[in-house]
């Protein structure tokens, strides 16, 4: 054979045949992985918006809490301001029996 080979039409139309298939198969894998990025970008985009709502809502728990607590310290404060109050109200009698034992 000599150095310069002919090819026959049948075997062009062959092998430009495999690669227009190639070529389609590797299309395909394309659009499914842009498909796929812009699937992520998508989700991406919402996980933002997902930490965000998620901060929002530990900040205004945060809130809420120091709110019920200033609510729940009421009772104890007046509970407190009794127990001071009664035992200010014995103290004082104590004071004042000894006093009228005492003839002051």
């Amino acid at each position: 054979m000599s150095e310069q080979e002919y090819l026959t039409v049948q075997v062009h139309k062959e092998f430009a045949e495999r690669i227009d298939a190639e070529e389609r198969r590797q299309n395909k894998r394309l659009d499914k992985l842009e498909d796929g990025i812009v699937q992520l970008s998508e989700l991406t985009s919402c996980v933002k918006v997902l930490t965000n709502t998620v901060e929002n809502m530990v900040k205004e728990q945060v809130k809420q809490g120091e709110r019920l607590e200033a609510i729940e310290d009421v009772p104890a404060k007046n509970w407190e301001k009794l127990v001071w109050a009664i035992g200010g109200a014995i103290l004082t009698a104590i004071v004042a029996f000894i006093l009228k034992q005492i003839g002051i």
